[in-house]
């Protein structure tokens, strides 16, 4: 049969997605069996503005692993694709697009910019789905859901709605976080702390409201206070009370001096002691004039620096509260823009933030009120999508109550209703719910869903799925139906549309047959960064909406770094393109080194010579495969699938035995996927193909196999190899379908594709040909050992002799002699009762078998020694440097677990081969 030489990744790979997906090999309906089992899977919908990564590389690879593995076993699968509309990024993308075009979307005007959303999308959004199909997903592409479609929009609409009328959702003015970037409120999650080297200023308060208008207002400089402070505070006893011939100050400590000018009182805990003196006082704010009061609230810790506080109930989330708590007035000082507002001094009016705070600390410094500078590190609030630092605003916003939501969700993960793996990770999903706060679902963009509300003319809000149903609310409430109404112009957080996929991509609010059928999910397979963000939301969801969990499963797949146990960022310049890694691998090899690597660990450094291996692992398959084929034609001739052989002739000891180490890979790889072991199917299948099937199998099949003489037992081996060969491909099919579809189409089969074909159940073990082939290839593998130990060419004939004490043993060599011989390159194989001592000849034992090999004549003993000297002396070096960074506890901590796992690795195998080095030198 013709096959070429060498594997093209690249040809198969354009040759059989076409193929699977014009023939809807991916539908569910592809099952026809009625009491069928069902398995859905919903995919986490990449953005629309999306880009393959790495992570999702590995995260769809273990997702189609499952769906192609099920679908064999008969399930009906539905894999539903789709992706997001991204609200934010997408808004992003399309404005910079506009922006280089020089037209700016403000002056485009909402409606019109949400038209050129639309015309990109369909022109450039679907970059992610055709990278998609390079991986080799197999999702039923007809079932495709986007969170803006029709549909969905109809599911996010009546869930608002629901909430809104049970009281879970409201309408407020609170603290929120601002990105001035964006121009939107985002939510916790969307807010990513980065460290961020500032200062801590300490600044002096006048006392009482006859503190003299010139200290005030820093017209007049204070001198002394700085040198006083120092003073006061040289012991460990800290105070922030300051009593100076010109008047008595209050210390504050800050990071945002700037915030000063919105301060409207001053705060320490009711248990301190040190400022039970200030209660009933009040204190003037620099640089404003402004009288405000000292306040008690048991939120300010009394050990930390000198246990007052200023309070900027507009500017910060604490703060806000205290305002709440003590009826303070909320001053703005910074406005949307992260601009000074008028409610500043007119000095500071349109300052940036960060401008104002350097004039801030001048006017302060130069007041004579700046007492110390302190250099500090600290967690900045970033905004995740424009990076600008976030500014906690008082805004007008939708929210939704969480706590409600969050207790079943939780319970549903206590009582085992979802199990998440790793359990690790189910530990950070049930705290944060423990302390889940209400959730801001509003955002001030242009492109999403937006908020079913409106307004009359004196701000009563309606809430209702259209106008339609508005104007019958109002009626309902006794209000004038005809009266105007205005619609609502924020969005919805993209995460509100999200948290519904499990059941809106069904088809819900309709009771349509794929929600009965498909819902819920069995697992999701996702990234720990969205464990918030969306599993928990849709365990909220898919509880209240549909009265069920949405899922059974949760896979936390890893965090994939880079080589170096790095996590991948365009700043570091150590972003991996999975694409790259695909044309340089190939499709195949890139899903196996992520499968194999895929522990129950949270972090995956990719390592080169995974993949390396990897792929030759494809090119053993392609050249194990190309063997059977140039040299079974004859078999081929009816196409039709060939089973085990035993009617030709009686199986041999190898025969027997490769049966039944498939029926053990069978048993372990499935017994794998099912509890999401993928490594250890990775590592199964490699083993059993690599090592049992070609090493041994293959080679001692060799001589019926290339025999050109046709006899019945030649025949059943050829037989035989092929079985194996085509259940060992459709072991392998979910994890590298693409190699394997195009080498089972050349076998003889049944079907269409490989990926409908029946995956292999394991059969019975022969637990004796195995005890007994595990002899025969320890023998042969000691046999060959002591040849590459010694350096003794191939060429080079060797004598043996070997005894056994036991007769079964004795069976096995008697009955393999001429195949131990060959596969060891053996002249003599002499088989006696006792091995003597003898000058010369090397020792070694397996089993109950003894094993001596003369050398004497060979070898230069004296010379050979000294090489395996030198080997051990530069082997145990490199295991004193690994021993040493392994003991290092800094190194165990800070890098990535498979950094350090290979590293005990490589001790443990340098152990094992220094103990051999020593026991062949003791020998010699």
């Amino acid at each position: 049969m013709e096959i070429p030489k060498q594997y093209e990744p690249k040809d198969a790979e354009g040759r059989w997605y076409p193929f699977w997906e014009q023939n809807n090999f991916f539908a569910p309906e592809t099952q026809t069996e009625a009491d069928a089992p069902v398995f859905t899977m919903v995919i986490p919908p990449p953005n629309v503005t999306g880009f393959l990564h790495m992570g999702h590389a590995l995260n769809h690879t273990l997702q189609d692993v499952l769906a192609r593995w099920r679908r064999m076993n008969g399930d009906k699968v539905l894999w539903l694709p789709g992706t997001d509309h991204a609200g934010i990024a997408t808004q992003m993308v399309v404005t910079r697009q506009l922006a280089a075009e020089g037209v700016d979307r403000r002056d485009l005007g909402r409606d019109k910019f949400i038209e050129k959303v639309w015309e990109w999308k369909a022109h450039s959004g679907g970059t992610i789905q055709r990278q998609m199909r390079i991986l080799g997903d197999s999702v039923d592409w007809s079932r495709e859901r986007f969170t803006m479609d029709e549909g969905l929009s109809n599911a996010v609409q009546e869930v608002f709605v629901r909430l809104y009328d049970e009281g879970l959702i409201y309408r407020g003015e609170y603290m929120v976080n601002w990105s001035p970037g964006l121009q939107t409120a985002i939510s916790d999650l969307e807010v990513e702390m980065k460290p961020v080297k500032g200062n801590i200023w300490h600044i002096a308060y006048p006392i009482g409201a006859d503190a003299q208008d010139s200290t005030a207002s820093g017209s007049e400089r204070v001198e002394g206070l700085a040198e006083a402070y120092a003073a006061l505070n040289e012991g460990e006893q800290k105070s922030g009370l300051l009593k100076t011939p010109q008047g008595d100050f209050v210390v504050v400590a800050t990071t945002r001096p700037e915030t000063m000018l919105g301060d409207t009182a001053v705060a320490f805990n009711p248990e301190d002691e040190r400022y039970a003196e200030l209660i009933g006082k009040t204190v003037i704010l620099p640089l404003v004039g402004r009288e405000i009061q000292f306040i008690q609230d048991a939120i300010v810790e009394k050990e930390f620096g000198t246990g007052l506080v200023k309070v900027t109930p507009a500017h910060d989330p604490n703060d806000f509260a205290m305002g709440k708590r003590h009826n303070l007035e909320f001053i703005q000082v910074i406005s949307k823009e992260a601009k000074i507002t008028d409610a500043a001094p007119e000095k500071y009016r349109g300052m940036d933030r960060f401008a104002a705070r350097k004039a801030v600390v001048a006017d302060l410094e130069e007041a004579g009120l700046l007492l110390k500078i302190e250099d500090y590190t600290h967690n900045v609030g970033h905004c995740q999508r424009s990076g600008q630092v976030v500014e906690p605003l008082l805004s007008t916003q939708w929210f939704l109550k969480m706590k409600p939501l969050a207790e079943p969700a939780l319970q549903a993960v206590l009582d085992g209703r979802t199990k998440i793996i790793p359990e690790s990770v189910s530990k950070i999903y049930c705290n944060w719910l423990e302390n889940i706060q209400d959730w801001c679902v509003s955002r001030q963009l242009w492109w999403g869903h937006l908020i079913p509300a409106y307004y009359t003319p004196d701000g009563t809000i309606i809430v209702a799925r259209d106008e339609v149903e508005a104007r019958e609310r109002l009626l309902s409430e006794r209000l004038d139906p005809n009266t105007p109404l205005t619609p609502e112009t924020d969005v919805l957080d993209t995460w509100f549309s999200s948290q519904l996929w499990p059941f809106s991509t069904l088809g819900w609010p309709e009771e349509t047959e794929d929600l009965k059928k498909f819902y819920p999910t069995d697992v999701l397979v996702t990234a720990q960064d969205i464990i918030f963000f969306w599993v928990a939301r849709m365990m909220m969801m898919g509880l209240k909406f549909m009265g069920d969990v949405p899922f059974r499963t949760v896979y936390i797949n890893a965090l994939v770094l880079d080589p170096q146990g790095q996590k991948m960022s365009k700043t570091k310049g150590n972003v991996i393109d999975p694409l790259d890694v695909f044309d340089k691998y190939g499709t195949d090899a890139a899903r196996f080194a992520l499968t194999a690597a895929s522990t129950t660990g949270l972090t995956l450094a990719l390592q080169e010579s995974k993949l390396e291996s990897a792929r030759n692992f494809a090119n053993k398959i392609w050249n194990a495969t190309r063997f059977v084929l140039l040299n079974c034609g004859d078999i081929f001739e009816d196409q039709e699938p060939i089973e085990w052989e035993t009617t030709l002739s009686e199986p041999s000891l190898a025969d027997r035995w490769i049966l039944s180490r498939l029926n053990a890979a069978t048993g372990e790889v499935n017994s794998a996927l099912q509890e999401y072991r993928f490594h250890e199917a990775a590592a199964t299948l490699y083993q059993f193909f690599w090592n049992d099937f070609c090493d041994w199998y293959i080679e001692l099949s060799k001589p019926f196999v290339t025999d050109k003489e046709i006899t019945d037992e030649n025949r059943a081996v050829k037989r035989r190899i092929i079985h194996i060969l085509e259940r060992s491909l459709t072991l392998l099919h979910p994890l590298m379908p693409y190699i394997t579809e195009e080498l089972w189409q050349r076998l003889p089969h049944k079907g269409e594709t490989i990926c409908l074909n029946q995956f292999p159940t394991a059969g019975a073990r022969d637990e004796q040909a195995e005890q007994q082939m595990e002899l025969f290839t320890g023998l042969v593998s000691k046999l060959r050992n002591i040849r590459s130990t010694f350096n003794i060419a191939p060429s080079v004939s060797i004598n043996a002799k070997v005894a056994a004490a036991e007769a079964t043993s004795q069976a096995v060599i008697n009955a393999m002699s001429a195949q131990i011989k060959r596969l060891a390159r053996i002249e003599n194989l002499e088989v006696v009762t006792a091995i003597e001592i003898q000058k010369g000849s090397v020792r070694d034992v397996v089993s109950d078998i003894e094993i001596a090999v003369p050398l004497e004549g060979l070898i230069d003993f004296e010379k050979e020694k000294a090489r395996l000297e030198g080997n051990l002396t530069k082997l145990s070096k490199e295991l004193e440097g690994l021993q040493k960074r392994l003991s290092n506890a800094d190194f165990v901590a800070r890098a990535a677990a498979e950094v350090v796992a290979e590293s005990r690795a490589r001790a443990a195998e340098l152990e094992d081969q220094i103990t051999k080095l020593k026991a062949m030198i003791e020998a010699m």
